[in-house]
């Protein structure tokens, strides 16, 4: 590798937090197709709960501007330190809008950079669970949920029960969604302004009728009233990946077309679970995010989706059942568009939390699996899909550009079967089962369910065809909880 001195300009990205999946995912897009990625080091990340100092995150931003690296900003991260503080900490509106104002100095600092960034809506999750919440989401958080429910309809003219909620938790939440919605106005107009371009906004786990809902329609009225379409969408850790093969594409001069297909047209109207809107919209928008062109025809890229179960199955409620029609239908898509020549993406959206044991042990038997340039199916449909596209589209910009690493995507496309697939629908389970719950556990307790896993996993993914690399990739749990795992090859160093 040559001295960080002599590189040229590459991409710095800011992730929302430490995890793998806006880590490493990411590092595998930008490998795929031979383009050099910086990420801050590990001391200057968040930690679960603890947040990044986002006056060193800020510097880190001025340094690899100076280089005259493009930059892909989790703002969330440059204003609250990380995804979890910007939920948890206490900063006031005017301290958010100065956090922001780093941005100006970038912009002016170079007019011609890319500077790519995604704001989130805040959740409500409609859970008694403290772990990512405020500490009182432990004693009100499913009441909190129906709040935000009941005004949401209450402001379309329905009739509705507000819950009742000490006034102290009530009066802390608004605040909170308030100054983060006043943050995120302010996200608009700096894309409105040109200081960031692109900018997404996500929604992170939002039902039909909430809190988060409602921003989407209050940000969507300020968009009509200006006449621009800022991609407003369900999703939250896919986008570092997916801005960053948007910034890959863009230096490339490669518009990616992309042609959509699926085993079941009347999927795309299904609103997949922990989500608000039809899987159509959410695949219009996403393509909308990562910069490509929907095609019918002579396309860069085939994304086939896997749609969603009418019955809403979900591997970590134990409720995901494959249906031996809908499997055929997908594998037999996916082969006509590998015969097809392009490239072929796989996003596996039929099951929240985890892809579909039976359609990836079916293309296995059929010798389709390994062809694959991309697949995810992990949490929800908006990250399987962005994750999917991020990775489908490297993959085409390096074909194009002649710039492909072969050896990046298939390390891509295992890791991501391992993952979403022998763990998250096959593995996990047994882990959530012996842990018993899904608060972070003691280091000790963390360390035999490592070595529990690095023995089944190999198992798991045996069973359903995909190759597992000897050595196997050691697992690691990075925040004590069955949630997320780390999956890092033998020559794959960990901060």
């Amino acid at each position: 590798m040559e001295p960080e001195s002599t590189r040229g300009p590459g991409i710095s990205l800011l992730p929302l937090d430490e995890r793998p999946v806006n880590t490493v995912l990411v590092a595998d897009v930008a490998a795929i197709a031979g383009v050099e990625l910086t990420t801050p080091p590990a001391d200057a990340l968040p930690r679960f709960r603890e947040p990044a100092d986002p006056a060193a995150v800020a510097d880190w931003l001025h340094a690899r501007a100076a280089r005259g690296d493009d930059l892909v900003i989790a703002l969330d991260t440059l204003v609250h330190g990380g995804l979890i503080p910007a939920r948890t900490d206490s900063l006031e509106p005017a301290a958010a809008l100065a956090r922001l104002a780093v941005l100006r100095d970038l912009r002016l600092a170079g007019p011609e950079r890319t500077i790519a960034a995604v704001a989130l809506v805040m959740r409500a999750t409609d859970s008694y669970s403290p772990v990512e919440e405020p500490v009182y989401w432990a004693d009100h958080g499913r009441e909190i949920h129906r709040l935000g429910a009941a005004v949401h309809r209450q402001w379309l003219g329905e009739d509705a029960r507000v819950p009742e909620l000490p006034a102290t938790i009530r009066d802390d939440y608004s605040a909170r969604r308030l100054r983060n919605h006043i943050a995120l106005l302010a996200s608009l107009e700096l894309a409105w302004s040109g200081v960031v371009d692109p900018l997404v906004i996500t929604a992170d786990d939002t039902a039909q009728f909430s809190a988060g809902s409602a921003e989407q329609e209050m940000l969507a009225y300020w968009q009509r009233l200006r006449g621009t379409d800022v991609p407003v969408y369900p999703g939250a850790d896919e986008t570092g990946a997916v801005l960053v093969a948007r910034v890959i594409a863009q230096r490339a001069g490669l518009p990616i077309r992309v042609r959509v297909t699926v085993g079941d047209e009347s999927g795309l109207e299904l609103v997949p679970s922990y989500e608000n809107v039809p899987l159509r919209v959410s695949v219009q928008r996403q393509l909308v995010a990562v910069g490509a062109t929907p095609v019918d025809d002579s396309p860069d890229l085939s994304l086939v989706v896997h749609t969603p179960d009418p019955a809403g199955g979900d591997h970590f409620g134990g409720t995901a059942v494959s249906d031996p029609e809908a499997t055929m239908r997908t594998a037999d898509a996916v082969d006509e568009a590998l015969a097809a020549g392009a490239p072929v993406a796989l996003a596996d959206v039929r099951f929240g939390n985890g892809g579909d044991p039976a359609l990836i042990a079916e293309l296995a038997r059929r010798g389709s699996l390994e062809r694959l340039a991309a697949y995810a199916g992990w949490n929800t449909a908006g990250n399987a899909l962005g994750s999917t596209l991020a990775l489908g589209v490297a993959a085409a910009v390096g074909d194009r550009r002649g710039t492909r690493d072969l050896t990046a995507r298939r390390r891509a496309l295992q890791r991501r079967l391992l993952d979403d697939v022998a763990y998250q629908a096959i593995v996990r389970a047994g882990v959530t089962e012996r842990l018993g719950r899904i608060d972070p556990v003691p280091s000790t307790e963390t360390a035999l369910e490592e070595e529990r896993i690095a023995e089944e996993l190999p198992r798991a993914a045996r069973s359903l065809g995909i190759r597992v690399p000897d050595p196997p990739p050691v697992p690691r749990l990075p925040w004590s909880r069955s949630f997320e795992i780390d999956l890092r090859f033998a020559d794959e160093r960990r901060p």
